[in-house]
């Protein structure tokens, strides 16, 4: 007679994904909001869209992860903030759109990893929604033994928001003589991981401190992602907002391309903002051509957003008022 084999000695513990599940239903009920109908453990979640609340909404919606910035987590045992980049990512790509976030669920991939880690990336997640107003209603954590590596995950989030129909916000009032006003960011963000880390990692170590970043390695590219919400917020009732780019994959150009309508273009100031030190350090040390660090990173701009000329000044005294430093970094002009 063979001998029996469990799902647990295949590497699946159902046992314990329950009883890590009902520690994760505790964390995640701070992000609960009046308009939540269901507990976690459901096969949904239950969200209360209000019709009093909105005069014509528009459900906005967007998908996206981490990329190769959990290999740093992971190198450095640091699991807290990821789950907050996640959805500081998530909730800047909706903004994009005027929209404002709803709900959020999350989905973890995982080999072997311990109650800890899990745990550690769910406060984030929680973290990142409570400061962002957004209920966390859903997830997957799913054991993958043999796909993923011991102590090794991906993790992906989607997020739900509403804008009102008259003032969402996708580029098709810009004008010629419209204004570019951009914000810093926090540093890498979430994109550019792989070139970054073939570059410092091959010199430095994650706990390498670098006098230039003022920090090591490792803490500068865990540097959280970092939310807009509440400063372009700020402006929606004020301003008309004609455009917003959230600076991600493809860089400052290819981004704001994206929300600029055919025959208009843009002109740039490369000189208008001071580029972060770490995008420096990995230009010198990696020898990169300039037209890859274009395309590849932020360069210190996260957000840019195109307003009327008229309106300058008034945007970014709002935005000052708020604690964010902005600059004005190009035009739209005719094609």
């Amino acid at each position: 007679m063979s001998k029996t084999v469990t799902y647990k000695e295949a590497g699946v513990d159902i046992s314990q994904g329950n009883a890590v599940k009902d520690r994760i239903k505790k964390m995640v009920r701070q992000t609960y909001d009046k308009n939540v109908l269901s507990e976690i453990g459901l096969f949904g979640g239950f969200y209360e869209l209000r019709k009093k609340d909105y005069k014509q909404p528009v459900l906005v919606s967007s998908a996206d992860g981490v990329g190769t910035k959990l290999k740093i987590a992971i190198m450095m045992q640091k699991h807290h903030t990821v789950g907050e980049d996640l959805v500081n990512h998530c909730v800047n790509d909706i903004l994009a759109c005027g929209a404002k976030p709803l709900f959020f669920l999350d989905y973890i991939g995982l080999g072997k990893v311990s109650d800890t880690v899990i745990m550690q990336i769910v406060e984030g997640l929680t973290r990142g929604c409570k400061k962002n107003g957004c209920a966390l209603i859903g997830g997957e954590t799913a054991q993958m033994p043999g796909f993923y590596a011991d102590g090794e995950y991906d993790m992906s989030g989607t997020i739900v928001g509403v804008a009102e129909k008259k003032k969402m916000i996708n580029g098709a009032s810009i004008r010629k003589g419209d204004v570019m006003i951009g914000m810093y960011s926090s540093g890498l963000h979430t994109n550019g991981y792989s070139l970054a880390r073939k570059v410092l990692l091959n010199t430095f170590k994650v706990d390498s401190h670098i006098d230039e970043l003022g920090c090591t390695v490792g803490e500068e590219l865990m540097k959280v992602h970092k939310s807009y919400l509440k400063p372009v917020s700020a402006l929606m009732d004020k301003i008309e907002i004609k455009g917003i780019s959230h600076i991600t994959g493809g860089g400052i150009f290819e981004n704001t391309m994206r929300v600029v309508p055919k025959k208009l273009k843009m002109t740039l100031d490369w000189d208008s903002w001071n580029v972060l030190p770490v995008f420096e350090l990995i230009h010198r040390l990696g020898n990169v051509p300039y037209s890859d660090m274009i395309r590849t990173f932020n360069l210190g701009v996260g957000m840019i957003l195109v307003v009327d000329k008229k309106d300058v000044d008034k945007t970014q005294r709002i935005l000052k008022n708020k604690k964010e430093e902005s600059f004005v970094i190009g035009e739209i002009v005719a094609e």
